[in-house]
């Protein structure tokens, strides 16, 4: 196996075990067996298992910010003072692009950002660079100046909520629904919806102390 292969195969492998166990819960082991590759294949390609992880986590999310970052740009082209709902437009919309109904991709993305978001291993959490926090300030300070009463805290705890309201909801795509639950709608009504419950969350009064 060629080296970019085996390195793709161990991302692929990384990827889906990750998504499945959290960081904990896979091995180095379990990943090169699934991946056809040596033991030492993680240690050679990428360092270390937590290094692996951060790789993991960029190819997934990097689509997603270069889309956010490409609707932002578009926005702001257009008028210096968008609205609520068209910002969270852009910062959700890719979520929902990149985690589409109907595949298997789409459904490891979901799972894997649920998995970031709610795994208690620093290093499923630790894989941020400087990329992913432009993003971040960039939509911070655009969500600020539309929403000049909300403390920086506050609004950076309702931005991580879209991304928990986006991920959980294409996750429940993808799964079989419980005996007598509604399933859950998988097309462009459910970006809809989002955007609108969305856009009623970031635009609520701040909470008062």
């Amino acid at each position: 196996m060629a080296t970019s292969d085996t390195r793709t195969q161990l991302l692929n492998a990384a990827e889906h075990l990750f998504a499945e166990h959290g960081y904990r819960g896979t091995s180095v082991r379990a990943i090169t067996r699934l991946a056809g590759a040596n033991l030492a294949a993680v240690g050679y390609h990428f360092g270390s298992k937590a290094e692996l992880m951060a790789a993991v986590a960029r190819r997934v999310i990097e689509p997603i910010n270069t889309a956010q970052c490409a609707g932002l740009d578009e926005l702001l082209a257009r008028t210096p003072g968008p609205l609520v709902s068209e910002l969270v437009e852009a910062f959700a919309g890719p979520l929902f692009d990149e985690m589409s109904a109907g595949d298997e991709a789409g459904a490891r993305t979901s799972r894997l950002i649920v998995r970031i978001l709610s795994d208690p291993a620093e290093e499923a959490r630790g894989w941020t660079g400087p990329a992913e926090e432009t993003v971040r300030e960039r939509y911070l300070a655009a969500f600020a100046r539309v929403l000049p009463g909300l403390p920086p805290e506050e609004l950076w705890f309702r931005m991580r909520g879209i991304l928990a309201v986006a991920a959980v909801d294409r996750l429940e795509v993808h799964q079989q629904p419980s005996p007598g639950c509604t399933s859950p709608v998988a097309g462009e009504a459910a970006r809809r919806w989002a955007i609108t419950f969305l856009t009623a969350a970031m635009s609520a009064p701040p909470t008062r102390t």
